[in-house]
């Protein structure tokens, strides 16, 4: 490998301004530079070739744990979680995870505090401290981490499908590590984990294995410069790159069937094949074609077909896992109960459109259809955070060609039918595993899965078998899909006359409201369209809330065959269900946005309850809330946070009793009475003219009010919905107890929450700076120092412009009431921190919030994100950022102390505070004693939520002027 800079022609987007610059540091680390000075943030991202193919035998996690370690401290940097700290005080934020084939460390920052933070980042790579407290410390943290994703149904299957392989092949291996494989089998071979852990560090991480990206404001030469200072002195052992040859499924892993039982309700079905790895021939896009067609979900389809026949909710195919030397194609199918009873029909079915592929042949005109679309998606893909770029291009850096590190195999470009016909043969009933996951399952299996407890069972199918399912499967009409009309061919930029830089409104009636905002900034030819409906009779009851919920169900999947193509071709469409109604939204380029649009209003305007698909959707709905149960501890408690605060929130519990009396008659009847009375708020926004907005609004308030019979009327002035929120008593505590839904869960969880104010400029940059400052401390000591559990957050919390704080805790160490103590005796210590922090500490933290505020939005989705959570609280403050910036500048160390010992310290004259704890198995003889606790005068236990929510004061809405506001 040749070292310096060498010249190479990037392949990029043709709206891409950036520079980029490929260079070899002298200890072989190979170096992307890329250089944008329009950039706000900074980010770098390590990728190092040594992931958990490469754990020493009996040392499973060991990788992973490596890369837990690394973030603690370095000999240039010995104060622990130093690195961390100076990543948060300066607005930026730093992860890292481990895979099968390669670790990836990033971060992001402030720009002027990118050299500093990038020097820190360096010195993991060159002589981090791995010291025996911390270590043993972190080995708890990588267990809690493990604990956590027990009940996740993803990584019981996912382990499941990699334990059933050879035993002597790395894709078999336990990657994540645990207690009992990081220190109790270590420890009984006479091994000490922190000696293992050097040792593999100083064996495995090389500088020719590394490869690095570097973001940054700077031009390309001083960037050069930077990474040379910093980055030169890691060591270059010249460390092979971890070749792994063989398969990891022989014969006798083929030709089976395993039926698994998982946690939550439902059916799934994952047929796998292993294929050969599209990386050899990426630029053919072999899995990408099969993918497109299999997966395709228009008339003809095999979706299409099971969804008709009553069998699938939906389906995926393409490329799962995957490596140079193997890789597995997936089809996964989430079945019905009618379908759980027809698996061997759709196991014929997806095996005879396999054969249709084959009969039909490789198609040029697909292959050039795909690739078109493949070409509009790079060419105008939206700019993302420099944190999220650096990790995409990192990753390529070991797999493809420098030329093609930012397109990796995004372009298929080369048509090859060879290559695609090689992966197509390899799809065959002598080369496939069946994974059938399914709760019916339960007590009839033989097997677990020891690292995640899975039950299972394996059964032999043969070939002949699987021919016998394709004979006996239904005779349907299997065909290809039709060429796509929504590809667009208009990408040209509208140039908007008047410069609006901030939303207007445009348009005002008794239906509607319009917020406008034209294209300023990205020059992309994309539009955003968001439409609320505000329904009053959509929330009368948990009954009306489950109808409303069933119909957007409906809804969606009326839409599917049409709009298919259109999510395909770069148009994206949700309907989504709101505490007020619904909300429809259309993103995506648009030349053709208008027609879906429309597409979907008409649906709304002619819905019909098709009795077929109502059982269908009423089965999925039913799973979804009986899996409410088996959501994590911490978000079930975020849960009962919001039904506490949230005047408008209903149990979900109460939709679950409702449901099975639900009938399509039901829906029928309630239709036309939710859309009687509607208010529409529009928010339209991208490359889309004044005059063009308007006429979409008219068009759809001609659809819905107007005509010989109007689905809809106007609200009366009475009917506008307003979202309020729980005022606290001040100097109040309060806490509810409650143990969690899923028995076998023995996590517990707890988020301790301080109301603060109503929304204020000046309290908001109050709170906002004393999170920035305390977020890190709080994550260092109670869960780096304390160990309380890898989920372990503090973050602010809105409620509709109700501000305040939220410690978030998951534990299987303490029970929640414990957790608590914990927090004040946090916030305790903290006050001392706090009033002993230096005014260069302070103005350094207002600056990094300044910093903050003032990023840019990147594109257009995160520019209406923020616009329309103004428009939807009724904050309605769209220069929030620049008023606040203005604010944070007159701030004062003392006003920060004063908010401190005002609103948050343990014992505040003005703290209100709630604390919602949720028991695991761990801990219910706690939840027992915590539930009986005296009582004091200013500690108040809730017992029944709504009863406590409907006895208190409720917070003025800034949504109270609804309908009347001026043009």
């Amino acid at each position: 490998m040749a070292v310096g800079r060498e010249e190479v022609e990037v392949v990029k987007p043709r709206s891409d301004k950036r520079e980029y610059r490929r260079i070899v540091l002298e200890n072989a680390l190979e170096v992307l530079l890329i250089s944008d000075p329009d950039t706000d943030k900074c980010a770098a991202s390590m990728d190092v070739g040594v992931g958990a193919f490469c754990n020493p035998e009996g040392l499973d996690g060991l990788a992973h744990f490596l890369e837990h370690m690394l973030f603690y401290a370095s000999e240039k940097y010995p104060v622990e979680d130093s690195y961390s700290k100076f990543i948060a005080e300066h607005g930026g934020r730093r992860n890292a995870f481990t895979s099968f084939r390669h670790t990836n460390y990033h971060f992001d920052v402030n720009v002027d505090s990118f050299e500093e933070a990038l020097d820190r980042f360096a010195q993991f790579f060159i002589k981090p401290l791995m010291s025996p407290d911390a270590t043993m410390r972190e080995i708890k943290a990588v267990h809690s981490e493990y604990q956590k994703n027990l009940l996740f149904d993803s990584r019981r299957m996912n382990q499941l499908q990699k334990h059933i392989s050879e035993e002597s092949h790395p894709y078999h291996k336990f990657s994540t590590g645990n207690w009992d494989t990081l220190e109790i089998r270590p420890r009984a071979k006479g091994l000490d984990i922190r000696n293992e852990l050097i040792k593999f560090y100083k064996e495995n991480y090389s500088a020719n294995l590394m490869h690095l990206v570097v973001y940054s404001k700077e031009n390309l030469d001083e960037i050069h410069s930077l990474v040379e200072d910093k980055f030169q002195e890691i060591r270059n052992t010249d460390k092979s790159s971890s070749r792994f040859p063989g398969v990891p499924c022989s014969s006798k892993h083929l030709q089976i069937l395993v039926k698994a039982v998982p946690i939550k309700q439902g059916h799934k079905l994952r047929v796998i094949w292993p294929v050969t790895p599209e990386i050899q021939h990426y630029k053919g896009g072999p899995c990408g074609y099969l993918g497109h067609l299999i997966g395709h979900q228009g008339e003809g389809s095999l979706f299409y077909v099971l969804k008709t026949l009553g069998w699938a909710t939906s389906l995926f195919a393409g490329e799962g896992e995957s490596y140079w030397e193997f890789a597995f194609f997936t089809v996964e199918i989430d079945l019905t109960d009618a379908g759980h009873e027809h698996v061997q029909d759709i196991v014929g079915l997806l095996f005879k459109y396999i054969i249709l592929l084959r009969q039909s042949g490789v198609c040029k005109w697909i292959f050039d259809e795909l690739s078109a679309l493949c070409e509009t998606k790079f060419h105008y893909q939206d700019k993302i955070p420099p944190i999220q770029y650096v990790v995409n291009v990192a990753s390529n850096m070991e797999i493809y060609p420098p030329e093609d590190w930012i397109v990796g195999s995004s372009l298929p470009c080369e048509f090859n039918p060879g290559t695609i016909q090689v992966v197509l043969d390899k799809l065959s009933p002598d080369n496939v595993r069946i994974f059938w996951e399914s709760k019916s399952f339960e007590g009839s299996t033989d097997m677990v899965e020891p690292w995640y407890g899975t039950a299972y069972s394996i059964n032999r199918i043969s070939a002949s078998t699987i021919q016998e399912w394709i004979s006996s499967s239904p005779d349907v009409n299997l065909h290809l899909p039709a060429p796509n009309v929504f590809i667009p061919t208009d990408l040209s930029l509208k140039i908007s006359e008047e410069k609006i830089n901030l939303p207007v409104l445009l348009r005002k009636s008794s239906y509607s409201t319009l917020w406008f905002k034209p294209d300023t900034v990205f020059s992309t030819p994309k539009a955003y369209i968001k439409i609320d409906f505000s329904c009053p009779h959509a929330s009368n009851s948990s009954e009306t809330v489950l109808l409303a919920d069933l119909f957007m169900g409906l809804l969606m999947d009326y839409l599917n065959e049409f709009a298919y193509y259109a999510r395909v071709a770069g148009l994206y469409y949700n309907v989504h269900h709101t505490n007020t109604g619904f909300q429809v939204t259309v993103v995506g380029y648009n030349h053709k946005l208008r027609i879906l649009l429309e597409k979907v209003i008409k649906k709304i305007a002619t819905f019909e309850v098709r009795p077929e698909r109502f059982a269908v959707i009423k089965e999925v709905v039913t799973k979804d809330y009986q899996n409410m149960k088996f959501q994590q501890p911490y978000q079930q408690a975020e849960y009962y946070c919001s039904l506490i605060l949230r005047d408008d929130t209903r149990p979900w519990t109460e939709q679950l009793e409702v449901l099975p009396a639900i009938k399509g008659e039901d829906l029928t009847n309630f239709l036309p009475l939710m859309l009687s009375r509607t208010f529409l708020e529009f928010y339209i926004a991208g490359n889309i003219e004044r005059g063009e907005a308007e006429s979409i609004v008219q068009h759809i308030e001609n659809t819905l009010f107007h005509g010989s019979q109007p689905i809809c009327q106007p609200l009366y002035p009475s009917q506008h919905l307003t979202n309020r929120v729980v005022e606290l008593g001040t100097g109040l505590s309060h806490f509810y107890c409650t143990e969690g839904l899923n028995p076998s869960d023995e996590n517990s969880a707890l988020v301790h929450y301080i109301q603060v104010h109503r929304d204020d400029i000046v309290m908001n940059i109050k709170l906002q700076l004393f999170a920035l400052i305390a977020k890190q401390a709080a994550f260092h000591q109670l869960r780096s120092v304390e160990q309380l559990g890898y989920i372990t957050m503090l973050k602010q919390r809105n409620d509709y412009g109700i501000h305040g704080l939220q410690f978030i805790i998951q534990s299987t160490v303490k029970g929640p009431g414990a957790i608590d103590l914990r927090v004040e005796e946090f916030l305790k210590m903290f006050e001392s921190k706090l009033s002993q922090m230096t005014n260069e500490d302070f103005k350094s933290n207002v600056n990094a919030l300044i910093d903050m505020k003032l990023e840019k939005h990147k594109n257009l989705r995160e520019e209406c994100a923020f616009y329309w959570k103004e428009i939807s609280d009724g904050t309605r403050k769209f220069d929030r950022r620049e008023t606040e910036v203005e604010a944070l500048r007159q701030l004062t160390q003392q006003e920060l102390l004063d908010f401190f010992n005002d609103y948050v310290k343990v014992g505040a004259a003005r703290k209100k505070t709630l604390s919602v704890r949720v028991y695991g198995s761990l801990h219910t003889s706690e939840y027992t004693t915590d539930k009986n606790q005296p009582v004091q005068p200013s500690l108040i236990q809730i017992e029944d939520i709504l009863s406590f929510r409907r006895s208190q004061p409720l917070y003025g809405s800034f949504k109270g002027a609804c309908g009347r506001v001026k043009l």
